[in-house]
């Protein structure tokens, strides 16, 4: 393991909890990075907004590989939908999976909405470390899904005794959260 990994904030100008706060903060609360900002000059400090982003940037993915081992497990019901979201003035595909508490289970982007960008995602969070195997996975009406998990069935990827329901109703708790992202 090199130094860099050890110690993801070495090398930078402010204290490793400053940074962990304003990456925490922009995370889980809705603020911009301006409205940081303004909160870290309240408290004495002088952090540039891009400072803020640059910092977002590069340490939540890290963030996120260490956290992942910890998360609670997960149920074995599945709930999957996807949305469109602009990213970059570009319009893209934004697949999440929950489980019936709500707990994320993974996200994917992909520039289509067909079979292989299902499949894609359904193996990605398949081989999340912090998943239980799926029970049952609930998917609104898209076509790809069936063919997506047929294909990974017959792979030897879903379990055999898996169900995929196709019922409009059952994402709706997904279909809700999907409000906050687009906020």
């Amino acid at each position: 393991m090199n130094e860099q990994s050890q110690n993801p904030f070495k090398w930078r100008h402010f204290q490793s909890e400053i940074i962990l706060l304003c990456v925490r903060w922009y995370l889980r609360y809705a603020l911009s990075y301006r409205d940081l900002e303004e909160l870290m000059r309240e408290r004495g400090l002088q952090i540039d907004h891009t400072t803020i982003s640059r910092w977002v940037q590069r340490s939540a993915p890290e963030l996120q590989r260490r956290s992942r081992p910890h998360l609670k497990a997960t149920n074995d019901s599945w709930r999957i939908d996807e949305t469109s979201i602009n990213v970059k003035k570009e319009w893209v595909s934004l697949s999440r999976a929950v489980d019936s508490h709500g707990n994320t289970l993974d996200f994917f982007f992909s520039s289509t909405r067909d079979a292989q960008a299902a499949k894609a995602f359904f193996l990605k969070t398949l081989i999340a470390s912090h998943t239980t195997k799926p029970r049952v996975i609930n998917v609104d009406t898209n076509a790809a899904y069936p063919k997506a998990f047929n294909e990974l069935k017959a792979e030897g990827h879903i379990p055999q005794d898996c169900e995929l329901r196709q019922v409009k109703y059952l994402t709706n708790l997904i279909e809700q959260d999907h409000r906050f992202l687009k906020r």
